[in-house]
């Protein structure tokens, strides 16, 4: 198993967010968490990544996180790609927005590693010398993406990757998202949007009010009214 989540809550100060949360992710499977804003699906990516405070199991290849901050989880083969593309500098380039997510690989692999995104995500080597600010909102989506993926993760949060997108771009992002499965890589995505999710994932479950509440499987999400209800209760 990839990721092991058991008995975790996480929140700031003394309000608790995430309430007993436990799931499980397997390399090379994406598991969608569905929720209205405020239901807690950042937190929950921010507590595994370690940058929110948390108690409970959280472990990655068995090996367990508890204890580490969020630059050793990291270490460790986690990445996480944050709600409104916040990995990203805007007024750097590309290629130097991509060179600081190499950091963590030895100086070897990087030249390697920088020509593999860039035939992964052809468009981004096309702006290499374009500040990241001047991109376009699938553009930015799929950098963000590309700088968590220097990491050589086996873990990948994504937090609300469809938002502010249009459909069209969100075709072409799923597609391309989609084509991480070849990589091996353990995918928690973390969607308001079921739809979207619903191309991408193998199971899903519901966050409401910082509490799961049930799932399935990603077949079954296209038309599963009662996550649609579920989203419009707390939005």
């Amino acid at each position: 198993m990839a990721l092991h989540v058991a008995s975790l809550y996480a929140g700031y100060g003394r309000i608790e967010v995430c309430r007993d949360i436990a799931l499980d992710v397997r390399g090379g499977e994406f598991l969608a968490v569905l929720g209205a804003n405020g239901a807690g699906k950042s937190t929950l990516l921010g507590a595994i990544a370690g940058s929110i405070a948390s108690r409970g199991t959280v472990t990655l290849d068995g090996k367990p996180l508890a204890g580490l901050n969020a630059r050793d989880r990291a270490r460790s083969g986690l990445a996480l790609v944050p709600e409104g593309r916040r990995n990203l500098f805007a007024p750097l380039t590309v290629m130097e927005n991509l060179q600081l997510g190499l950091r963590l690989l030895p100086h070897a692999e990087r030249a390697r590693m920088l020509q593999d995104l860039y035939a992964m995500f052809p468009i981004l080597s096309d702006r290499h010398a374009q500040p990241a600010g001047l991109l376009s909102g699938g553009e930015q989506q799929m950098l963000a993406l590309a700088v968590a993926l220097a990491r050589k993760p086996s873990l990948l949060l994504l937090d609300e990757p469809s938002q502010g997108l249009a459909p069209l771009v969100l075709q072409h992002l799923a597609a391309q998202i989609g084509e991480l499965r070849k990589l091996g890589l353990a995918v928690l995505l973390a969607e308001q949007n079921h739809r979207f999710a619903a191309q991408l994932c193998e199971r899903y479950v519901v966050l409401s009010s910082g509490e799961l509440s049930g799932g399935g499987s990603g077949r079954e999400l296209q038309d599963a009214e009662h996550v649609a209800h579920a989203l419009l209760a707390e939005a």
